[in-house]
């Protein structure tokens, strides 16, 4: 059954198929003979399974009484009214309504087709009760097809709107994740090799250990920072310094680190800087590099940057870090590819200039 969405809606569907009784009501009523109880029933029981199917109820129940109303109403009332050519056509005008698919037109012609055969059972005409039967069928449709179209179109475009919003939460969700995952897989990096350094050095050299894990604890602090600066949205960022700290992170660990760099600012700052810390954390993680170079050119159109390093790993799969730097780049419209040859491993990244 299709959907009928509006307790308005349900409510004027309903008034109009009791109004659609009304003919076979006073129909009854005219019958002379004790038929008029049991056309009275029948019209009870009408009005009460369409109820039940309205409310959500199978709609097999109208159907059997609509059955059931042909023995009950069809031979009361005068002949001149046709009692039960209105049912028929309520049965017509309802039927593309409550079914779907090419059912619901079967359902309808097969209602007038019925209307007809009463007719001509109960003495009638059976074309007087077929024309009968249509033109009420049609009005139904009419008065009651249009507004149920434009109330699914509605519930369409909220539906429309509901998921919308639902995807736009998923996409700062995964923007959050990727810019956490950034910011805290460099740093928690960084203080992991400090604290291991701290913890060399503790015995040979107290000093420069005190030292190693005061800048392992300003480092927590700083992320702490940036973390609760990622939660309060877009965060500026500057490339020069960015480029400095990850050039002496590298220097720190052992690696010689060139850095060759060239103006931006702006939005193009900011993703060339998460796309640096990523690089940066892949050094110091999947590989045993002794050198790196870092290039920054600015070109009509675009803004490259280009990292490279020797002693690369060879990965299994492209890594979580990656992967969301690719689709964050990509919703900007810029690229990311990478490149091994032998143990250098390149990382491209290109954002519209």
């Amino acid at each position: 059954m299709n959907d009928l969405p509006h307790t308005a809606l349900r409510g004027a569907l309903h008034l109009l198929w009791m109004s659609s009784l009304v003919v076979p009501l006073v129909s009854v009523l005219r019958e002379p003979s004790a038929m008029r109880w049991f056309g009275v029933l029948g019209l009870l029981v009408l009005a009460v399974a369409f109820a039940v199917t309205l409310r959500g109820g199978p709609l097999w129940v109208l159907g059997v009484a609509i059955l059931m109303s042909m023995p009950l109403v069809a031979p009361a009332g005068p002949e001149e009214l046709s009692t039960w050519a209105w049912i028929g056509g309520a049965a017509a005008g309802f039927a593309p309504l409550l079914l779907s698919g090419p059912w619901r037109w079967l359902a309808a012609i097969g209602a007038v087709v019925v209307s007809g055969v009463v007719g001509e059972f109960v003495g009638g005409y059976y074309t007087t009760y077929q024309v009968i039967a249509a033109l009420v069928g049609l009005t139904i449709i009419a008065m009651a097809g249009l507004p149920m179209w434009f109330a699914g179109l509605l519930e369409q475009a909220r539906a429309g709107r509901e998921a919308q919003s639902e995807l736009a939460v998923s996409e700062e969700r995964l923007r959050f994740a990727r810019d956490v995952h950034d910011l805290l897989g460099h740093r928690l990096t960084v203080i992991a090799l400090k604290s291991e350094l701290a913890g060399r050095l503790a015995s040979s050299d107290p000093e420069r250990s005190a030292a190693e894990a005061f800048e392992a604890q300003r480092l927590a602090s700083s992320a702490l920072e940036e973390v609760r600066d990622a939660v309060h949205g877009y965060r500026a960022v500057n490339l020069p310094e960015q480029l400095e700290a990850v050039q002496n992170v590298l220097q720190e660990a052992g690696i010689r680190c060139t850095v060759s760099e060239a103006p931006v600012e702006g939005e193009r700052a900011t993703q060339l800087a998460l796309a640096l810390r990523e690089a940066c954390t892949n050094v110091l993680r999947h590989s045993h590099a002794t050198w790196c170079m870092i290039d920054v050119a600015v070109a009509e159109e675009e803004v490259r940057m280009t990292v490279t390093n020797d002693g690369a790993e060879k990965p299994s799969s492209e890594g979580n870090g990656l992967r969301g730097l690719r689709e964050r780049l990509a919703a900007v419209g810029g690229q990311v590819s990478v490149e091994k040859s032998g143990d250098v491993f390149t990382l491209l990244v290109v954002v519209p200039a």
